[in-house]
């Protein structure tokens, strides 16, 4: 693979990514749509990443409405709480 940065792998490769149990197909938090529900897949990125955004309700199979969406920052309603999540952030939570 020519040119590949290694940084963007590691971003956006899942925790499960060793493991032979692999993230189904989803969706990064950051490209749902306004208005749309879904459920949390997993959380991608390092121990203390997935331990803050775990810490702030996204866990498995977790319900997710989007509020409003503006270039990839997102508000979100998650467990009757509203919460504003960045676009790295938003990128580091799969949805289905």
């Amino acid at each position: 693979m020519k040119n590949t940065n290694l940084s963007l792998l590691n971003e956006t490769s899942c925790h499960r990514m060793g493991s032979k149990t692999q993230c189904t197909p989803a969706i990064p938090l950051s490209m749902v749509h306004t208005g749309e529900r879904v459920h949390v897949s997993c959380v991608c990125g390092k121990d203390e990443t997935r331990r803050l955004l775990g810490n702030l309700g996204f866990v498995e199979n977790t319900e997710v409405t989007i509020i409003a969406e503006m270039d990839g920052n997102v508000i979100v309603s998650i467990k009757g709480t509203r919460l504003a999540v960045s676009k790295t952030m938003a990128r580091r939570v799969m949805t289905v």
